[in-house]
């Protein structure tokens, strides 16, 4: 027989790994608080969510839910056709759920499931894990019982007496890295797991300074770049202190090892970088909704603890500052020393916290 006790959390969230991660960590922080706790994930269909979330173990159920076309206003009819449905659907999931409270991360399913809750009047927590607020966590804010923000500063988004400041949940087990000593500085750089095409020109253009230098790089170039970016290795001489690698699987260690990292400035890469405490030259997307990754970059520009390059201008100054920067011990520490100063520790878990304190006060 059931235990019709058992706590039930609705998560819903997506379209990218940085709504996809935080919804997962916080559900794995409440699978471990409460080991009986029921949960299920409510993603858009043909998102990567619908792939990921049951990669982790948990059940997920899509909607057609899309985004509006802002260039194509006329197109608008269908995708509102689709929210309809999509309002319906969740309608019924959360009928026959029952959840006691739902979790919103940002993305198109989770403005449709977490506004049907809130009307059904199931409490909300919101995690927004940018410094400048997703469209969708904005609409929502009114609604929400709590919201959970990686970022000081985010009342002008939020009412105040809602927020908590609790970071942003990062990759498990990141801490564990090992260094090896080589003697060698390391320079890490990272566009994420499908790549960043500025940066990884910007490397290739720059790969003779790089092997001038004498210090070892380890490129990641996602698997988008990869081939291309492969071929201009071996064009430079297959350089043995290059590692030329599409996908890191043992990014502890890499982290571990790194002296500078370059990378993009998502809100999960920041956390990590932020938890790890690493000296990073920060190239923000200009691919993104509402320039999120530049808010975020400059939160840590604006403290001294990372350095911003412009993906306008990483063609032409990405490895002179990265190079220059990678020798100067005191900036290094002083980024190292800042950075660490911004971490938020054990985030999943007091998001956890305060969902299961929600459900309980309910």
């Amino acid at each position: 027989m059931t235990n019709t006790t058992n706590m039930k959390y609705l998560i819903s969230g997506g379209g990218t790994g940085g709504h996809i991660f935080p919804a997962v960590s916080i559900a794995n922080a409440l699978r471990e608080a409460d080991p009986e706790a029921d949960i299920l994930f409510v993603g858009a269909l043909g998102r990567m969510e619908m792939e990921r979330v049951p990669q982790a173990g948990y059940k997920i159920i899509g909607l057609p839910v899309r985004g509006f076309n802002r260039s194509q206003p006329w197109r608008n009819i269908s995708v509102l056709w689709d929210l309809m449905r999509s309002l319906i659907q969740v309608r019924k999931i959360i009928r026959e759920f029952q959840p006691q409270v739902g979790i919103g991360v940002g993305g198109y399913a989770s403005g449709a499931a977490m506004w049907m809750a809130a009307k059904m009047g199931i409490p909300i927590l919101l995690q927004e894990q940018n410094g400048f607020a997703g469209v969708t966590n904005k609409l929502l804010k009114d609604k929400a019982e709590k919201i959970c923000v990686a970022y000081p500063g985010m009342e002008r988004f939020f009412p105040a007496d809602k927020i908590i400041l609790t970071g942003n949940p990062v990759r498990q087990n990141l801490t564990t890295g090992v260094r090896r000593q080589d003697g060698h500085p390391s320079l890490l750089i990272i566009g994420g797991s499908l790549g960043a095409r500025t940066i990884n020109r910007a490397v290739a253009a720059g790969l003779q300074q790089l092997i001038a230098a004498g210090i070892h790089v380890v490129w990641q170039t996602g698997k988008t770049y990869y081939a291309e970016c492969r071929q201009a290795w071996q064009e430079a001489g297959s350089p043995a202190g290059i590692e030329c690698l599409d996908f890191l699987s043992d990014m502890p260690d890499r982290y571990a090892q790194a002296d500078l990292v370059i990378s993009r400035a998502g809100a999960s890469s920041i956390s990590e970088l932020c938890l790890l405490g690493k000296p990073a030259i920060l190239v923000p997307s200009p691919n993104v909704a509402e320039d999120h990754q530049t808010h975020n970059a400059m939160a840590l520009v604006n403290r001294h603890a990372a350095v911003l390059v412009k993906d306008v201008d990483a063609a032409e100054q990405l490895i002179p500052t990265a190079l220059q920067l990678i020798n100067d011990t005191d900036r290094l520490n002083t980024l190292h020393t800042n950075v660490l100063a911004l971490a938020e520790r054990d985030s999943a878990k007091r998001i956890a916290a305060e969902v299961m304190t929600l459900a309980k006060s309910k």
